[in-house]
């Protein structure tokens, strides 16, 4: 097990750096590239400046012809250098980017960590703090390096030349290089925290207008939800205005430098010429050099205006990354038994924080192959939590889940709900034909497969009077579709999947009763064959299943046939009997 991060390396911006680092080389070669680029930039305008001076002496034409050439070949590699310094940095940073986009991608589909987040807050650490790594690398990374590079070797240039314009060239870059991005970082700071932040709350604030907008409306709540929209808007607004203040401040304060630098050096430089300590042509040389000097740090104080923004994405980043599993399972291991086998669940317990009661207490459940089995309970029995951990979305906190007599929890996440598996009691109707939604349980299956689920799950007759048939665009979340029918949909895509174990949790929960009725009895008549468990509050079609346990506060409090608990006085009785009294009246 790896050692916690401890020090610098837990900050956001460091470990985000360290992301890059299989792609180092590519970064270093970027950096040289740049250096040369910028280096190129500098040299030129000091050739040109002792080209210049020097034609003003009406030298022969072949004292000049060096300084001709290399003004051109400057002029050329400066493009070329800059050219392959942003091919280098930026494939570097799009690989990196992909690479953490992958990694992002591969912890949300362990399912955990999007239960944990709001969905538009999710949204923003997926999308901009994620990008928030190549601004990071491109922007705030290879700058600062090249800097360094090409601003070391001017000073030393410019130094020998004539020392004390070198020295107070030095001293402007570190004031315009050093000082000023220093403010800007630190004035930036928590302004950038808080763009993070709102951009997130700007997020979940238009993806709950957008997705409640019927219920809003239907409440007369939408003027509060775009109410706040709006403010979560102004507060971006307020925050975006506050970093391009900083980003005026820093590049005001940059050019004030460059100009204080630049005068100064001219003033010393004329009185050296003066004094015959420097000849003119080195005078022009050191001021337009030290003016095409500070291109090299132009840059580096709306990177560190940046910085803030970048930390606190990159927090909210690995807020996603670092959220710990909440089931701990190999990533390889041996094949779960083939064909029909049962599920023996021994003293299963569960719960959600120390302290917190068992939402499952020592549960016994058995499924035989072919067998269908109920769990009936109420509201807060324990389904659910049963359910998660059927479709391995939670571990248990004792006890064993076996499937044919091997342990569940022991194999990988996608064997095991490969072979157990289901309609969970919402499930999600994405926003495409109703091919693709079926197609999304067996990739590449052809129609006549999707057809043969359709019929078993009571839905053929139905698409067949679409006029778009299988092509059919089901809506976001399947609003074009009526309750039954996404349940039904889901059901023929977990028939799709052909699982060894039928899970069905709560199917009917949102239907009226008829629809209920009529669904319950096509969900059975559709999992005849499988080992099927239905999760359920309802009393409806539960004559038709083999055995009911009934789960009341997280345990087992009967356990029997049908007709066996209608003859035993217990929950069961009482229940079916209020039922049938109740529908009496």
């Amino acid at each position: 097990m790896s050692s916690p991060i401890t020090g610098p390396a837990r900050d956001p911006l460091w470990r985000m750096i360290a992301l890059a680092r299989p792609r180092g080389v590519r970064f270093v070669l970027g950096v040289l590239w740049g250096a040369a680029a910028t280096g190129s930039g500098v040299a030129l305008l000091g050739v040109s400046a002792w080209l210049i001076a020097k034609a003003a002496e009406h030298p022969p034409i072949t004292a000049l012809s060096i300084a001709v050439v290399a003004t051109r070949a400057l002029g050329v590699s400066r493009g070329v250098a800059r050219y392959m310094e942003r091919l280098v940095t930026h494939d570097a940073a799009f690989r990196t980017l992909a690479d953490v986009r992958v990694r992002v991608y591969e912890r949300l589909a362990r399912t955990e960590p999007v239960r944990r987040f709001r969905s538009g807050d999710l949204v923003s650490r997926l999308v901009s703090d994620t990008d928030a790594t190549q601004d990071l690398l491109v922007r705030g990374l290879t700058p600062p390096l090249i800097a360094v590079v090409t601003g070391g070797a001017t000073i030393a240039v410019c130094t020998a030349l004539y020392v004390p314009g070198g020295l107070l060239l030095a001293a402007g870059l570190v004031l315009a290089g050093l000082v000023v991005p220093f403010a800007a970082a630190a004035l930036g700071r928590r302004p950038g925290e808080r763009q993070a932040a709102a951009r997130g709350e700007l997020s979940t604030a238009l993806v709950d207008t957008l997705y409640g907008a019927p219920d809003l409306i239907a409440y007369g709540a939408m003027d509060r939800a775009v109410a706040r929209v709006q403010q979560a808007d102004t507060e971006l607004t307020r925050v975006a205005r506050r970093d391009a203040a900083l980003l005026g401040f820093g590049a005001g304060a940059a050019a004030l430098i460059t100009g204080l630098t630049v005068w100064a050096t001219l003033l010393l430089g004329v009185a050296a010429v003066a004094d015959d300590t420097l000849t003119s042509i080195s005078l022009a040389v050191v001021v337009l050099t030290a003016l095409a000097a500070f291109e090299i740090v132009a840059p580096l104080p709306a990177v560190a205006a940046r910085l803030g923004a970048i930390r606190a994405s990159g927090a909210r980043l690995f807020g996603v990354l670092d959220t710990p599993p909440s089931v701990d399972a190999p990533e390889t291991g041996p094949a779960l038994p083939d064909g029909p086998a049962a599920l023996r669940i021994r003293d299963l317990r569960v719960r959600y924080g120390p302290g917190e009661p068992w939402a499952l207490d020592g549960v016994d459940l058995d499924i035989a192959p072919g067998r269908t089995v109920a769990v009936l309970g109420p509201s807060g029995a324990g389904k659910s939590t049963l359910a998660s951990v059927l479709f391995r979305f939670r571990d248990p906190d004792s006890g064993t889940v076996e499937l044919g007599g091997a342990d569940i929890t022991a194999h990988p996440v996608d064997a095991a709900r490969a072979a157990v598996a289901g309609v969970p009691q919402d499930p999600h109707i994405f926003a495409s034909s109703l091919r693709e939604n079926l197609r999304l349980a067996r990739p590449g299956c052809g129609d006549d497969a999707l057809w043969d689920a359709l019929r078993r799950a009571r839905l053929a007759h139905e698409v067949e009077a679409m006029p778009d048939g299988l092509e059919t665009e089901v809506g976001s979340h399947g609003t074009r579709l009526s309750g039954g029918m996404r349940q039904r949909l889901a059901l023929a895509r977990a028939l799709l999947a052909a699982p060894r174990v039928l899970v069905l949790d709560e199917p009917t929960a949102h239907l009226d009763p008829d629809t209920r009725d009529a669904v319950t009895a096509d969900l059975l008549a559709a999992a005849e064959g499988y080992s099927t468990l239905l999760i359920t509050h309802d009393l409806a079609g539960l004559d038709r299943v083999d055995e009911i346990y009934v789960l009341a506060e997280g345990a087992v409090l009967q356990h029997g046939s049908h007709a066996d608990l209608l003859a035993s006085d217990g929950w069961y009785r009482d229940a079916v009997a209020l039922t049938n009294g109740a529908g009496a009246g």
